[in-house]
């Protein structure tokens, strides 16, 4: 018979044990004291709690879930479902945290713990119940207000969710997330001098915390304030190397274009944000159908630049050959582009209420053979769905340019402009190499006629009009510089720019003017009311004049428009795009190799209006039937590239890097 005394001692040892973190020496009591007594639910507990502050989740698992079995104590329970929401099962999670709440309706941490875990199902509205209710049961329960704030902001109540970041800042001042939370809240408000403070005071309380001084970054960028732009981008770039979480990837491809760089900060992020070792819902089996069933995922399927340049490629494809899906987990605007695009679909799927599990259980149900994420990084994705790898053939294109750095997409959609041969050594994916240009584009666009006058927008009428519609975010000091010099030596000239925000407006005036510019000089661009207006308001430009991160849409447009677009070469896919755009409509000598290149370009453009005329002139001719607007075109170069790649999953074979030969 078991010595009880005995038990006690070794019990008593091993809470010693974890107390002192010596954790390896209290697992080892505990599966000793069980060899001995599988029955004494004490050394389950023991076990459990040692596996669990090492970090060992799924080991875990079991000696909570018997405990809380047998026990139904509340201490069980939740640290079961956080091992549940550890290892990324949220609706595991959920199920354990429902009972704990149930029973123990007065623990304010479980209530938490059952919001955090709704959060991660998209069930934002069910989980505010549960942080509230933590919260009125522990008032001073800081991490639940940041919660509340969170859940709040993600329904874009976000003017209440600063009211619960400011009360968790007062109940903890030190707290980090905290203020960081703050920060992005006002960052969405677009109050963003108040969001550089909050960031600013997360650097001095903590200077590595996740995600922090990306965010600074990119406030900074949203409205070109550029104090300590330089050293702080630095250092950014410097952690990035060494593996920290500081920027999310679509925020440093604004800033870097090092490849490497853009690489680890990708799979550093999937490795945060997205658990790449969820299991396989897709295992191998065959589907019957004689149509290849191809999926395109969206958080943009609304009024947004991703859908204009879509829609028409979804109603065109050969339905002979293709079944096609729209998934979409992004906002229902109720516009007239909402509508297409469900009807230029064979199926249209809303799935914003589904978590991700669930939208990948959908895509595995419908039997879906090649799913394409058209979001990447942008605002509003979903990377998490095809980490389940939900289809055989999972594909980037589009929305993000750059690598998603997961294991869970094959293929990246691309052109040999922006990933030269040399480059795709630095993209997790296989890349396939579309010919002309890897944007599609509409081919039916229409302008306002008749068509509007210079002074109908506060733009000098015989002035030179340098322009750059590019969002504000991507104007950078080296370019600034070359545009003021730009105005310094062209007489008459102005700088037409897109009007983004007042406080934006006001410091690049205010550069203007340190560089010896009459800020009088930067004129910025009113609203219109629809596209066609805004294709017309282009062609009264006299050159656009690119940025670091390209115009991609908003080259396209100006192209169509008949403005000539003067690029600078970069050195990753963001920064080439415009450059695969102007070789595509017969323009190369408006792709320049650098800055020395771009300026002198530029100068040669507004002092010789004969050479200027020129490109004008072919442009109107030949652009818009140019393999950039032609979408039929397309739409066979991109059945080509599905088609193989569905060929060589059929063979067997693994995803490799591939090229489709034009088709006329």
């Amino acid at each position: 018979m078991t010595n009880p005394e005995h038990l006690q001692r070794q019990l008593a040892a091993g809470w010693s044990a974890v107390e002192r973190r010596d954790l390896r020496s209290a697992e080892d009591l505990a599966r000793a004291a069980l060899l001995e007594d599988p029955a004494q639910i004490e050394f389950v507990r023991l076990l459990g709690a040692s596996l669990f502050l090492q970090d060992r989740f799924r080991e875990a698992m079991e000696p909570f879930r018997e405990v809380f079995q047998k026990a139904r104590t509340s201490g069980a329970g939740y640290h079961l479902g956080y091992c549940h929401l550890a290892v990324n099962d949220p609706g595991s999670a959920g199920e354990v945290l429902e009972q704990v709440v149930r029973e123990f309706p007065q623990m304010a941490p479980a209530h938490n713990l059952l919001g955090i875990s709704l959060v991660q199902r998209a069930r934002h509205s069910d989980a505010l119940v549960h942080f509230a209710s933590a919260i009125e049961r522990a008032p001073r329960f800081t991490e639940a207000h940041i919660n509340m704030g969170n859940a709040l902001a993600e329904l874009d109540r976000r003017e209440e969710a600063v009211g619960y970041f400011e009360k968790a800042i007062l109940l903890e001042p030190g707290s980090a997330d905290a203020r960081h939370n703050l920060g992005i809240a006002l960052q969405e408000l677009s109050r963003h001098d108040e969001a550089i403070d909050r960031f600013r005071e997360v650097l001095e309380i903590d200077p590595e915390h996740k995600y922090n001084l990306g965010s600074l970054l990119w406030s900074q960028r949203l409205i070109c304030c550029w104090d300590a732009l330089e050293s702080r981008t630095a250092e950014l770039k410097a952690g990035v190397r060494r593996g920290l979480s500081l920027i999310e990837p679509f925020a440093l491809i604004a800033v870097s274009g090092d490849l490497e760089e853009q690489r680890l900060c990708a799979k550093r992020f999937c490795e945060d944000k997205v658990w790449t070792g969820r299991p396989r819902l897709w295992t191998g089996e065959r589907y019957r159908h004689e149509r290849i069933r191809v999926a395109y995922l969206s958080a943009d399927f609304r009024q947004h630049a991703v859908a204009y340049c879509t829609a028409e490629l979804f109603g065109l494809h050969d339905r002979s050959r293709f079944e096609v899906f729209g998934v979409s987990f992004g906002a229902d605007d109720g516009s007239p582009m909402r509508a297409a695009l469900v009807k230029a679909f064979d199926r249209f799927v809303d799935v914003r209420a589904q978590d991700d599990a669930q939208v990948a259980g959908l895509l595995k149900d419908l039997q879906v053979d090649i799913a394409v994420d058209l979001t990447g990084f942008t605002r509003g994705c979903r990377p998490g769905i095809l980490a389940f790898r939900p289809a055989p053939v999972q594909v980037a294109y589009l929305g993000f340019p750059g690598t998603t750095g997961g294991d869970f997409i094959d293929y990246l959609l691309a052109d040999r402009f922006v990933i030269p041969e040399r480059d795709r050594q630095h993209y997790s994916e296989k890349v396939v190499y579309l010919p002309d240009t890897y944007m599609v584009n509409p081919s039916h666009r229409v302008m306002t006629e008749p068509l509007p006058r210079r002074a109908d927008f506060g733009v000098p009428e015989n002035a030179f009009v340098f322009c750059c519609f590019n969002n504000n975010y991507k104007v950078t000091p080296e370019y600034f510089d070359v545009w003021m010099r730009l105005l310094s030596k062209v007489e008459d000239s102005v700088l037409w720019l897109a009007r983004d925000n007042a406080a934006a407006e006001a410091n690049l005036r205010k550069e203007a003017a340190r560089r010896g510019v009459d800020p009088r000089r930067l004129v910025f661009a009113t609203f219109v009311k629809g596209i066609e207006e805004h294709y017309a308001r282009l062609h009264l430009g006299d050159l656009s004049l690119d940025t670091a991160y390209n115009g991609h849409v908003t080259t396209a447009d100006a192209l169509w428009a008949g403005l000539p677009v003067l690029t600078c070469a970069g050195t990753a896919f963001a920064g080439r795009v415009a450059g695969s755009l102007l070789h595509s409509v017969g323009l190369p000598e408006l792709v320049t190799p650098d800055l020395v290149e771009y300026e002198a370009m530029a100068l040669r453009l507004a002092a010789d209006k004969r050479l200027l005329a020129e490109l004008r002139a072919r442009l109107e001719k030949n652009g818009r039937s140019a393999p950039l607007f032609d979408t039929d075109r397309f739409r066979r170069h991109i059945e080509s590239a599905y088609t193989t790649m569905w060929d060589i999953w059929q063979r067997g074979g693994e995803p490799r890097a591939l090229s489709v030969s034009a088709i006329g």
